[in-house]
């Protein structure tokens, strides 16, 4: 039979175990924690390796622009040919380089430096022109020696409203000198520029040469400049006037121009 002292005893023990159970499982809790914390900073490490291996992310290619400068478009259908002609590739072409052409017109010599670097869909259709002939045997069918001083050629039909039966992209210059207002740019002597009507992306292959500084809106491509036998040329055709057709100042030569050959150096 139990006594009390016994019952203590083993009260006693029973505590004992007690508090030993409890001080093993925070044992355990706290090895678990551990062990969690361990883990997680392993694979974060691990995830981090991943992807410092993996190759840094490419960005998506940027649309290309298609106002960007010799990304050339040329439309065709817009006009009947006024003289067969080819129609230039679409897409870009090079914007750097200039390109040497001889004109010989019933005046004389005009050597022209065609530059990419403003107006490379001008030079593109102009080489392309010339190699096909296009200008050999036509008129340069306007002179104008009043408030702008240019020759104008280019057409064919020698009416002034001929081309190639394409129309291209305008490139507007943004290298000239300024004009007497603010809605014009100065055009110096010995530009070559492509005519066109005052609706947008209208050039086909008429073209004027300056003769002496002009005042005209900033949205003629310029793509080249007129050598110093050319000027010579020029200065010559102009002495001789027009016959004001267009009114004063404006006109056909007095002495008709004809190109009679272009040559692509």
């Amino acid at each position: 039979m139990a006594t009390n002292q016994m019952r203590r005893e083993a009260a006693k023990r029973k505590l004992e175990r007690q508090q030993q159970r409890r001080i093993e499982q925070a044992k355990k809790r706290k090895r678990n924690v551990v062990i969690t914390v361990v883990g997680v900073v392993a694979v974060a490490a691990v995830v981090a390796v991943v992807f410092a291996l993996l190759p840094a992310p490419v960005p998506p290619p940027a649309a290309p622009d298609a106002n960007a400068l010799g990304n050339c478009t040329f439309v065709t259908g817009t006009e009947a040919a006024a003289k067969p002609a080819p129609v230039p590739p679409n897409g870009p072409t090079a914007t750097t380089g200039t390109q040497a052409v001889a004109m010989q017109t019933s005046a004389g010599p005009i050597g022209l430096t065609l530059d990419r670097a403003t107006g490379p869909c001008a030079v593109e259709s102009f080489v392309s022109l010339a190699k096909a002939s296009y200008f050999d045997g036509t008129p340069c069918h306007r002179l104008t020696t009043a408030g702008i001083k240019v020759l104008q050629c280019g057409d064919p039909s020698g009416t002034g409203s001929g081309g190639p039966g394409y129309t291209m992209n305008d490139e507007p210059p943004t290298h000239l000198p300024p004009g007497p207002n603010a809605q014009t740019a100065t055009y110096p002597r010995g530009t070559v520029a492509m005519a066109k009507t005052s609706a947008p992306n209208s050039g086909g292959s008429q073209f004027f040469l300056v003769y002496g500084d002009s005042p005209l809106p900033p949205t003629y491509t310029v793509f080249g400049t007129v050598d110093a036998d050319g000027l010579a040329t020029l200065d010559k055709i102009a002495a001789a006037g027009e016959d004001g057709s267009n009114g004063q100042g404006d006109g056909k030569p007095k002495t008709p121009v004809t190109i009679e050959k272009v040559t692509v150096a």
